[in-house]
């Protein structure tokens, strides 16, 4: 076999690759070795100091993190800001007896402290985004769930699978693989993360990809 076809053959060889596994190659699972270093907690409003109580376990052999729910309102912040990406993750809440009202989420384009803040909401009434974005340089709130196009949200206990993608001023979240809300937001980039509202929360494959 000539060099040429050598080459022609793992050209060939390495497309298939590629083509077979586009998304192996290009992301990024959140939780590693390095996790602990990698996340930061904030209080829900900024401002305050965090809880004593350390309600967060990442555990980067599992590559899961779970959240007790008994360290007061925060979020933790992955300390890297993101532009255009699709974040992967999964959630599922620990199931109670009676009929609690979970609550918890998924932000993303974030600032560094959330004062700027845009969530996918995880409830058993939806998977929808709201916060507060700016829109012509204000501050501006905004809820999506009435524009949420199902309730695609499994019960607690079940595993649920989010997809946001950002691509310029335009963000889409799809709850368990069909999109329910798109977003069209004044922020370019911030910062990714995941809230704890008193409820026992696990989350698994936090992954990212950026796009270029």
């Amino acid at each position: 076999m000539s060099s040429m076809k050598l080459k022609d053959v793992v050209l060939a060889s390495c497309a298939l690759l590629v083509a077979a596994a586009p998304v192996c190659a290009q992301t990024r699972n959140l939780v590693t070795e390095h996790s602990a270093s990698d996340w930061t907690r904030i209080t829900i409003p900024p401002g305050h100091p965090v809880s004593d109580v350390a309600q967060w376990h990442i555990n980067p052999t599992t590559k899961t993190i779970v959240c007790d729910g008994n360290g007061g309102h925060e979020w933790l912040r992955f300390n890297k800001e993101f532009s255009d990406f699709k974040f992967h993750v999964e959630w599922r809440f620990t199931k109670l007896e009676g009929n609690p009202h979970y609550n918890s989420g998924v932000f993303f384009r974030n600032d560094a402290d959330g004062t700027i803040w845009h969530q996918a909401q995880t409830s058993p009434e939806g998977g929808y985004i709201f916060g507060e974005t700016l829109i012509d340089d204000k501050k501006t709130a905004f809820n999506e769930m009435k524009e949420m196009s199902e309730n695609r949200v499994k019960p607690a206990g079940e595993w649920n699978a989010y997809d946001i993608e950002c691509r310029k001023d335009t963000c889409t979240l799809a709850v368990n693989g069909a999109v329910v809300n798109t977003l069209h937001t004044g922020v370019a980039k911030g910062y990714v993360g995941l809230e704890s509202e008193g409820f026992q929360i696990e989350f698994r494959n936090v992954v990212i990809e950026e796009l270029h």
